[in-house]
Parts: C-alpha cells; sequence; structure tokens
C-alpha cells in the first residue's frame, strides 16, 4: 500500500470487504485502536504553534516534541 511505503519492516495493514471473518474483523479492530492513538499524537502536534515555526535538525527536533508532550499530559 502507497500509504507505509519505505517502512522497512512488515506492516500491519486492515482487511478491506464487506463479509470478512471473524478473525479479520478482530484483526481491523486492533488495528484501528493502534492507529488511532497514533492519529491523535499527529493531530495534536499539529496543533502546536511552536513546531510550525520550529526550525532545527532533525536530531533536535525529537527531543524537543518528547519535552513538549511531556509538559503537554503533565498540564491536562
Amino acid at each position: 500500500m502507497k500509504a507505509y511505503q519505505g517502512a522497512g519492516r512488515p506492516v500491519r495493514v486492515p482487511f478491506r470487504g464487506r463479509r470478512l471473518k471473524r478473525w479479520k474483523r478482530r484483526h481491523n479492530t486492533t488495528h484501528a485502536m493502534a492507529r488511532c492513538l497514533g492519529e491523535r499524537a499527529i493531530a495534536t502536534l499539529k496543533g502546536w504553534r511552536l513546531l510550525r515555526k520550529l526550525r532545527r535538525s532533525t536530531n533536535r527536533i525529537t527531543n524537543v516534541v518528547k519535552a513538549v508532550l511531556v509538559l503537554h499530559h503533565a498540564s491536562a
């Protein structure tokens, strides 16, 4: 799938179709639960004005994002 190009390792993708077997529906449910955590985190990061204007090396951005996430969760 195009969305997973360059992921490096095998990536779980949901099954498609209307009439899926029970194990495939269960697989899709667990996939959606894991995916929603990542989607929510990305949505939160996109809302931060700090990160829109951040100009740093990619190595340092990771540490900045981690620090801001800690502060964000501590204040919630």
